[in-house]
């Protein structure tokens, strides 16, 4: 379990505060057993948080903690050193490989894993891939750390990780282009904006809930509109003539992609 360790977070911006921020409020990790390493020192939300432990001197920090979280800009992780062998390493930095952690940390217990700023409201869906020197008592770990944080899967792969740093780490993301898209259109049919911010914010959240909740596959619940032929049906049928699967999958691979080179040295 999380519980009872010193847990150090290295960077945080909006995803490592929000991973924070689920941590301490799920009670998985008292205040005094988190760690916070920055340049500047408290920074965010967390810095509001009694008891937290701040500082600026990642070695310090790597002394202290039995587990540490690296949620840097890749370009930066890229960059850091630290004396982590023994030492339980998680992160949610996007694009940087185990090998890469392996480098960074100086041990083999590393975890390459993505989330989303929804952590903080314990909504993230949470997916990690082990490196080669990951124990199974280090997997409950990782377990409990990001089930704190909402959902989460350990998949075998690493290159998933790529994949769903582009379709569940951009949280609202591509979800709140497509709920653009449909407030966009109802204020063009005259209804106002607040009316039509909420009348969408409403549709998704239930949507979400309804696709959370539920075991059977999306595709299910977009047959059973199209079965019913109703009003729904015809616009479902002219999303599909539009190709709107295949738009969409471009552009997740573009973010996919995009994972695979950011943060990278040109050349």
């Amino acid at each position: 379990m999380v519980r009872g360790q010193n847990v150090g977070l290295i960077g945080a911006g909006q995803l490592g505060g929000a991973i924070g921020a689920g941590l301490l409020r799920a009670g998985a990790v008292a205040p005094g057993h988190l760690w916070v390493a920055t340049r500047s020192g408290p920074a965010g939300d967390l810095a509001a948080v009694p008891g937290v432990n701040w500082t600026t001197d990642v070695a310090r920090l790597a002394a202290r903690c039995e587990l540490i979280l690296l949620a840097l800009p890749p370009a930066a992780g890229r960059a850091l050193r630290f004396a982590g062998a023994g030492r339980l390493v998680v992160s949610v930095m996007a694009g940087v490989r185990i090998d890469e952690l392996i480098a960074i940390s100086g041990g083999a217990r590393v975890v390459r894993a993505m989330s989303s700023p929804a952590a903080a409201l314990g909504m993230a869906y949470s997916p990690w891939c082990a490196g080669a020197g990951v124990t199974q008592a280090d997997r409950d770990v990782v377990r409990a750390l990001f089930a704190a944080c909402g959902t989460t899967d350990e998949v075998p792969a690493e290159d998933q990780i790529d994949v769903f740093t582009a379709i569940t780490g951009p949280v609202p993301g591509f979800v709140a282009a497509f709920a653009d898209a449909v407030q966009t259109y109802a204020q063009a049919q005259g209804v106002a904006p607040d009316v039509a911010r909420r009348a969408v914010g409403q549709l998704f959240h239930a949507a979400g809930a309804m696709l959370a909740g539920s075991e059977r596959p999306a595709a299910e619940f977009v047959q059973e509109m199209v079965d019913y032929a109703g009003t729904t049906a015809a616009g479902l049928e002219a999303l599909r003539a539009a190709g709107l699967t295949e738009v969409v999958a471009e552009g997740l691979e573009a973010a996919r992609r995009r994972c695979l080179s950011i943060g990278r040295p040109e050349g």
